[in-house]
């Protein structure tokens, strides 16, 4: 049997005497896109944070690929967004992709690069331009080619869809189908509750610390009888009691 991708059990997370994560379960299987989503500062980026070991968690055990996330081989077939993706501004975007590609030990291939640049229609002139001569949406579809370039089997992204426009979004997410028809898992998160939708086979809602459901978007609009995923998670996060199916 595989290891799942990303395991999470008992996971407890506090700043000082603030508690962000509380007794958090959560599984996400390998070649599955996994949506999780919340409310601004519901601890989101702290969870991703804490599964990365970018920040150190109070108690409970995250495994990465079947391997404990404090062991660094564990992210060995991770690529990571980060919600505030800030590259180097000193660099030209081709060095920071190429520096890219080198920590993720890929290989740097012209012909991949100008593909994925085009596929998101980023100019192949930009490959020149200094990192703090692009606009925001510039600077997510940089970060965004550098992970779909990675060769990674894990992607985990912090609100990838930040300061993309519509048809940014769209071009995105058909890359996107095509990295899942090769196995690619993707963990991510997001406020657009409509791309949720549409991309994910599982999601979880995390609300006040905890995870208050946890399936599939068809079981969440049906357990909280809603029309759409907005309509939904409206009634989930007002709800006195949790859904989470099995």
């Amino acid at each position: 049997m595989m290891p799942d991708a990303i395991e999470c059990k008992d996971l407890n997370k506090s700043y000082i005497s603030r508690p962000v994560l509380r007794d958090v379960n959560l599984t996400v299987p390998e070649g599955v896109f996994f949506g999780l989503v919340g409310m601004n500062g519901s601890g989101k980026s702290t969870m991703i944070k804490s599964i990365l070991d970018l920040v150190a968690i109070d108690s409970g055990e995250i495994r990465l690929l079947g391997k404990s996330h404090r062991r660094v081989s564990s992210r060995s077939q991770v690529a990571y967004l980060p919600d505030r993706f800030a590259p180097p501004p000193h660099l030209k975007c081709r060095d920071f992709i190429r520096y890219m590609l080198e920590l993720h030990a890929s290989r740097y291939s012209a012909a991949a690069i100008h593909s994925t640049l085009d596929a998101l229609e980023l100019d192949r002139d930009t490959l020149n331009a200094p990192v703090n001569s692009l606009s925001k949406g510039m600077t997510q579809k940089l970060g965004i080619a550098s992970c779909l370039l990675s060769g990674k089997s894990l992607l985990i992204l912090d609100e990838p869809m930040s300061g993309l426009d519509p048809k940014a979004r769209f071009l995105f997410k058909q890359q996107l189908f095509e990295l899942k028809r090769h196995g690619i898992t993707l963990f991510y998160s997001s406020h657009v509750l409509a791309d949720v939708d549409e991309l994910s086979d599982q999601m979880a809602v995390l609300h006040q610390c905890k995870i208050v459901f946890n399936g599939t978007t068809k079981a969440f609009k049906t357990a909280y009888d809603g029309n759409s995923l907005e309509q939904a998670y409206m009634k989930c996060v007002n709800a006195p009691a949790a859904v989470n199916e099995q």
